[in-house]
């Protein structure tokens, strides 16, 4: 084979053997005599890592030519090869190289490489924009990106700032597409403050710019954008009984959704690749040592094999593909054992258990160690917590909290363990406290607005969410989030179910759960009857601003901002 000046040695049978591309060159495209087969359109070090797979079954792949190399892959119908490369730039995958490889999955043709990289465009568009290849897309690319319901931004006027900031990189040729690229916008989650300040008072904004913007605050949907994921509350107790619902709340829109009815009560719940796990329980009667599994792509359970123990009140974790079930209650007595299912085997096995019997505990991982914090031994509420080395199968207890409780919930957030509510045998809880391993101590941190136990936790969209819960006076539907960063709580939307012992889990938006969770597709933006000239724009981010209507005091300031403007021009 030559390419260029250079000249590879082969063999007609093992090429032909490789690809469909060769047989046919060798085969049909040339007489037999034939000796030296040109091959353009490659790099002959392109073509030495193409001799090397097709000779060894191996390649030694680089960032710098797996593009190059399934390019040519594809022109010389090597499928095999191309399939390696693209596994090895999705390992590689990063805001600088995205674009790229989504361009090149388009142009081989291969539909699932391109979806993995428009999903990981939509999450991390932040720092995509600001990368080189974003100007590398066309006018039609950009307002498919810009217009996804998966669009992760902070704030809608990203939005705008991409589009600024793609038309401005050649202004000459880009700024017709201006006015296009405007609708894709949500005008319906910015503040009026927002809209006037960045958009119509913009260089870019001319008068048909001002009417545009102007027509979609009518005619543009007020469908929020999709969250990355989503929270689920499991399963729990609600007057006495058992409840029957999968709750999922979406930070988006801060409204909760019965999303599923389940068959029973599971007392602890994991997520992990795409499945619910859901381990004992109990109805009343019985403690179960049951594990069962909910597909969250159909909505399907299936039976998985069961504990060696019986457990309800059961502390539940996932740690790098192994489901771990600490402590409970088994109708007799509170729990020091402690077991683990392999994700990979199938089976369970026991492991070392904790120094101390605990059931309503809860556990937490954070850099390959699982903690476990509080909980009940049948006596008395505990304030002691344990650590568990997966390397030497060893519990080894840590700095106690600072007070007894039981129906804690811990989760990890930052390289700390946050203990929140819970027990202390005369009282529900509101304290919150953090635990730093590197020092081995305790914290204290601001209060909940609400004293709980035997509540939901998890953490989401950068803050810690906790829901439901048993007050000491009855269950509660009350949901709160903290923020560490301000160190403080703030309410959010409560439950349809007032509920305790619950559980949650954060999971990615399922189409089927997306369906479920988001409005209407055809919601459209129409002028409110209710709102005065008065009313405020709602704030930023708050949650009336999912549901915003294009109030008259909104639409005069647009209205005033376009007479302005076409005052100028005809002047």
């Amino acid at each position: 084979m030559k390419v260029e000046n250079q000249e590879f040695p082969v063999h007609k049978a093992m090429m032909c053997q490789s690809s469909k591309f060769f047989r046919a060159m060798f085969e049909r495209w040339a007489p037999a005599e034939q000796r030296v087969f040109p091959l353009g359109g490659l790099s002959p070090h392109i073509m030495s890592l193409l001799l090397e797979w097709i000779y060894t079954a191996s390649v030694d792949l680089s960032l710098d030519t797996v593009q190059e190399l399934v390019m040519a892959a594809d022109m010389l119908l090597l499928e095999p090869l191309i399939l390696i490369c693209f596994d090895y730039m999705l390992e590689h995958l990063n805001v600088h190289n995205c674009i790229s490889v989504w361009h090149l999955a388009d142009l081989v043709l291969s539909a699932q490489t391109r979806e993995v990289c428009r999903r990981f465009i939509l999450k991390h568009f932040d720092e995509v924009m600001v990368c080189e290849d974003f100007q590398n897309l066309t006018a039609k690319e950009l307002s498919e990106f810009l217009e996804d319901d998966g669009l992760q931004v902070e704030e809608e006027i990203t939005v705008f700032q991409a589009i600024v900031q793609w038309v401005q990189h050649d202004l000459k040729s880009r700024k017709g597409h201006y006015n296009m690229l405007l609708p894709t916008i949500r005008y319906s989650l910015m503040p009026y403050n927002v809209i006037k300040n960045h958009i119509l008072n913009h260089p870019l904004t001319g008068v048909h710019s001002l009417l545009t913007v102007h027509r979609n605050l009518f005619l543009l949907p007020l469908r929020p954008r999709q969250p990355e994921s989503i929270l689920l509350a499991i399963g729990g107790w609600s007057e006495g009984n058992a409840t029957n619902a999968i709750e999922a709340y979406n930070y988006k829109t801060d409204c909760w959704k019965n999303i599923l009815s389940q068959e029973e009560n599971p007392r602890g719940s994991v997520f992990v690749d795409g499945f619910l796990y859901c381990l004992g329980g109990f109805n009343r009667t019985e403690r179960f040592n049951t594990m069962r599994r909910l597909d969250l792509a159909t909505f399907t359970w299936s039976e998985m094999p069961p504990m060696y123990e019986r457990r309800c009140y059961v502390s539940v974790t996932e740690l790098d593909g192994r489901i771990y079930a600490l402590g409970g209650y088994n109708g007799q007595s509170r729990l020091n054992t402690a077991e683990v299912f392999d994700l990979r085997s199938n089976q369970w096995s026991m492991i070392a258990p904790m120094n101390k019997q605990r059931s309503d505990a809860s556990c937490a991982t954070l850099n390959g160690v699982i903690y476990i914090c509080g909980g009940f031994n049948g006596t008395d509420c505990l304030q002691t917590a344990e650590r568990y080395s997966i390397e030497s199968n060893q519990w080894t207890l840590i700095a106690p909290m600072s007070v007894p409780r039981s129906g804690v919930r811990v989760v990890t957030f930052a390289d700390l363990i946050y203990a929140v509510g819970g027990f202390d045998g005369g009282q529900r809880l509101r304290s919150t406290e953090a635990y730093d391993p590197h020092s081995d101590s305790w914290q204290q941190l601001a209060d909940m607005k609400l004293s709980r136990s035997n509540f939901g936790i998890e953490v989401l969209n950068r803050r810690i969410i906790v829901v439901g819960g048993y007050s000491g006076v009855s269950t509660t539907h009350e949901a709160e989030a903290y923020d560490p960063t301000e160190d403080s709580w703030t309410q959010v939307h409560h439950m349809a179910i007032h509920r305790s012992a619950l559980d949650c889990c954060v999971v990615p938006v399922f189409p089927n759960i997306n369906d479920s969770i988001m409005p209407p597709t055809d919601t459209k933006a129409l002028p409110s009857a209710q709102t005065t000239d008065t009313d405020p724009p709602p704030a930023a981010g708050s949650a009336s601003s999912s549901t915003f209507t294009a109030s008259p005091q909104r639409l005069r300031g647009v209205d005033a901002c376009v007479r302005r403007l076409h005052d100028e021009d005809t002047h």
